[in-house]
């Protein structure tokens, strides 16, 4: 081994060290363990969603062989990302990447701790996007995938750059069998929302809506080339309540155009149990209807 690869080498084992003590064993119930993240040293750890099979009797064990009770303070399905909090003395918190750094092809390793030690598994970042919602409607700020192996325990693991430092949370949950991983902004704004209600507020129409494009009149009446039809309303749910049919073309939801399901699911974001009005396409008539949108963790 030449003297660059035997450095280069050299320098991804201490990034692993650095951060080893930071990636934690959740015991959860499941045949194989998850990992998780150390998030503060008063004893806020990360794991994934998905990888919950109980909320109570949860273990967590550490770098050094100790192993602590854990209790769940809440959990976000839609983003796959649960927070526990342990007691004990400090814990070991990683450093964390600038993402705005972040470039397709940079080198990256994934850690993850499915028994007493850390493994890791080097890859590069292969896609980089903005905003990006899951299936379930969880708004990731950044769209990060890379090419790091799948091993048992990857979920709830770290991504961390060549230096140790940690890029995000690691997850198989949000689309099968592709691995993404939760930006540490998007694990911020989860983790408060957590610590503040135990769990996300997102509203509802009860619909099921699909992009259609709007006839030419209609378009330049509105201004808008595409709308939401709802091919789907649930009983009893806020579209019912409201009066919506189907057929009915959304437009707009409090003045935000709605032109994709991602669109919806972005105006609903912060107004669940609040009033709100949307503006539809009723046989070609351009009404409003006034909504309350339901809450759904």
């Amino acid at each position: 081994m030449n003297n660059v690869a035997r450095e280069f080498s050299n320098a991804l084992a201490l990034a692993v060290e650095r951060v080893a003590p930071s990636v934690v064993r959740v015991e959860t119930g499941r045949r194989h363990p998850a990992s998780g993240v150390i998030w503060s040293a008063d004893g806020l750890i990360i794991t994934a969603a998905h990888a919950l099979e109980r909320d109570e009797g949860l273990e967590v064990a550490f770098d050094s062989g100790e192993t602590r009770s854990a209790t769940l303070v809440g959990v976000d399905p839609a983003s796959d990302i649960a927070l526990l909090r342990t007691e004990g003395a400090p814990l070991a918190v990683p450093e964390r990447a600038d993402a705005s750094s972040l470039r397709r092809g940079h080198l990256v390793l994934a850690l993850s701790r499915p028994g007493r030690t850390v493994r890791s598994s080097l890859g590069v970042i292969n896609a980089l996007a903005d905003e990006w919602r899951g299936p379930r409607g969880g708004k990731i700020e950044h769209y990060i995938q890379s090419d790091v192996g799948l091993e048992h325990g990857f979920s709830g693991g770290a991504l961390v750059d060549a230096e140790g430092r940690l890029i995000g949370l690691n997850s198989a949950g949000l689309l099968r069998a592709t691995p993404l991983t939760l930006p540490v902004v998007t694990i911020e704004r989860v983790v408060q929302a957590l610590l503040t209600n135990g769990s996300i507020q997102r509203g509802y129409l009860g619909v099921s809506s699909h992009p259609a494009r709007l006839p030419a009149a209609l378009a330049e009446a509105t201004k808008q080339r595409v709308g939401l039809v709802i091919i789907g309303i649930q009983p009893g749910g806020p579209a019912e309540t409201a009066g919506l049919l189907l057929g009915d073309v959304l437009l707009t939801l409090d003045g935000e155009r709605l032109e994709s399901i991602g669109d919806l699911q972005a105006a609903l974001e912060e107004r669940s149990e609040k009033a709100a009005t949307l503006h539809v396409l009723r046989a070609g008539i351009e009404r409003d209807v006034a909504i309350t949108p339901g809450t759904r963790s």
